[in-house]
């Protein structure tokens, strides 16, 4: 919890001061039953009436002091708390962004969403209670004790028989409440990442009419959270009761033994009514001990999870240093590239090996599982190669900064991802600052301009999450827009034209064929890989052939069988 609760420092100032408001809040309440054992036995059993009137005036002004002290402490506590989860949960999400795609791979979607809300919001409420009554709560159960030894020791030593074996008790549920609400937390985890995928993938339940089989699947892991839950609760819940049953035999034992010292005026009423005054206070502390552990315990598992994102090590991009300026030259060489991701040991590239020259377009072909993919993701070097060397301009990727690698690519991915937000957002998203000419001749180039201007609000049109309200095509060309509009160096294109209609397909690679750009892209139609200046064929993580359309027919058996098969679907298209 250090490493989290360290985003507290810079509050140190309004934190002493709420600490010193409940500490002065504390004292005062602390004082308040020996005010009234006065107006007991030098005031009421005595007869006077001044004394009564003084003390009472004197009760007045504490409780005045104690209720101001307690609004500003709250007042403090909540701006304390709101500004640490707001500086926890932006370091948070910073670090999250900075990992390199095999840490961020290591942990689910969801169990970052979770992270990222819930549990920060159970960190910022501990630091609340913290300020507010989980110090102050102990802080009175022990002056409650002091403050009736002082009293009367022989009287207070009934209730400070008791505390050892109730603070025992506490300690031990605080392990175990961690331990079970750090599994309450998991089961969140796994409860997230099936509602994030029911929700991703709604259209297809849909069609294949899995709505029912779903719901039975969200009803298995919600039931395995509420039994969790429930036996974390059961857990905590047992705390109260036994605090409880200790408290009240003390206090029973109090009030038996002060009645016989008072006969034996061995006591005053009015010590016997304050002993009993600060044994309720007590009871009243340990009565809020259940809700501060269960508190506790939440807070703790989740701040564990931070923690383990916080303190995440070796995770970081590497930034080459060498390389500032943007990539003017748009060449890649790959030398003798093998690649496995971080954590197994199988190879997926296995010496790869080609090169393609400034403006040149190289199309990657293979089947599902060949590496194109993975090929693709060494050149932005989203992942470094395990063996050789991958070249940008003659530089190797490594020596790149990556800010200045990364602003010279134009990636349009596989799965088309749109934000929530207009079009001309989506679009100005690949360029910062992007003037609306910039945007439209982008989109004009990507086929999509026509269809912009058609939409009731043209580029001011809301685009739903992931573009829900588009078809996919429109989504794949509005990326290929996107990554026009950087004007990249190098434009990376992963099999990101499959729903595009033959027509719209064949204008958008005449105008990208104008474009001053090296381009490699991802295909498994043979129309388009034959107007490629070259062709890489890949199987099994291998090359299996390399060169042009022509050569390609000549030397390589798969390649032809490819062609062959195309040209029989089509054939069967048009009869």
């Amino acid at each position: 919890m250090k490493t989290v609760f360290a985003y507290a420092k810079p509050y140190k100032i309004p934190i002493i001061f709420a600490l010193f408001l409940m500490l002065l809040e504390l004292t005062v309440e602390l004082m308040q039953p020996l005010v009234i054992a006065k107006i007991i036995d030098d005031g009421i059993l005595e007869g006077d009436q001044d004394r009564i009137v003084q003390y009472g005036i004197v009760l007045m002004a504490l409780s005045f002091i104690a209720l101001v002290s307690g609004i500003v402490n709250s007042y403090y506590a909540a701006h304390v708390s709101q500004s640490f989860s707001f500086d926890l949960r932006k370091a948070v999400y910073g670090k999250i962004q900075s990992f390199s795609l095999a840490t961020f791979n290591k942990f689910p979607a969801s169990g970052l969403i979770t992270r990222l809300t819930s549990d920060v919001t159970l960190v910022q409420q501990i630091l609340f209670m913290g300020l507010r009554i989980m110090l102050r709560a102990p802080l009175l159960v022990v002056g409650s004790m002091i403050m009736a030894l002082v009293v009367n020791a022989k009287l207070a030593i009934y209730l400070v028989l008791v505390f050892p074996f109730l603070l025992a008790f506490l300690y031990f549920m605080v392990l175990k409440g961690v331990r079970y609400f750090s599994f309450v937390q998991q089961r969140l985890d796994r409860l997230n990442r099936m509602i994030q995928e029911n929700l991703q993938a709604v259209r297809l339940i849909k069609a294949y009419l899995r709505g029912k089989y779903e719901a039975n699947r969200f009803s298995e892991v919600a039931d395995s959270l509420k039994i969790d839950t429930v036996k974390a609760f059961r857990i905590m819940e047992t705390i109260l009761p036994i605090l409880l049953f200790g408290m009240n035999l003390s206090l029973l034992a109090v009030l038996w033994f002060g009645a016989s010292h008072i006969q034996a005026n061995g006591a005053q009423i009015g010590e016997l009514v304050a002993i009993v005054n600060y044994a309720m206070r007590m009871t009243g502390a340990f009565s809020m001990f259940s809700f501060i552990i269960m508190a506790f315990a939440r807070s703790k598992a989740s701040s564990e999870r931070i923690e383990e994102i916080l303190l995440a090590e070796n995770v970081l991009e590497k930034d080459g240093q060498g390389k500032q300026a943007a990539v003017e030259n748009g060449s890649v060489v790959f030398e003798n590239v093998s690649f496995s991701y971080p954590g197994t040991s199988a190879q997926v590239l296995k010496d790869i090996s080609f090169e393609i020259k400034p403006n040149e377009k190289l199309a990657i072909m293979g089947a599902t599982g060949s590496g194109k993919s993975s090929l693709l993701q060494l050149i932005p070097r989203f992942y470094d190669a395990t063996e050789g060397s991958v070249r940008i301009h003659g530089i190797d990727v490594q020596e790149w900064s990556l800010p200045a690698l990364r602003k010279s690519i134009g990636i349009v991915p596989q799965q088309s991802i749109l934000f929530t937000g207009t079009i001309s957002d989506n679009l100005s998203w690949g360029k910062d600052k992007a003037v609306q000419d910039e945007l439209e001749d982008a989109a004009m180039k990507a086929q999509i301009h026509d269809t912009v201007e058609h939409f009731p609000k043209a580029y001011d049109t809301r685009v739903g999450q992931k573009g829900v309200n588009l078809s996919g095509g429109q989504k794949q060309r509005l990326s290929i827009a996107r990554a026009l509009v950087r004007e990249p160096s190098i434009l990376i294109l992963d099999d990101s034209t499959s729903a595009l209609d033959v027509k719209t397909e064949a204008a958008l690679w005449e105008e990208l064929d104008r474009e001053r750009a090296t381009m490699l892209v991802v295909t498994q139609k043979i129309r388009t890989a034959m107007k490629a200046d070259r062709i890489l064929l890949l199987e099994e993580g291998e090359v299996s052939a390399y060169g042009t359309h022509n050569e390609l027919l000549e030397a390589s058996a798969l390649y032809r069988q490819i062609a062959l098969s195309q040209q029989e679907e089509e054939v069967d298209e048009y009869v």
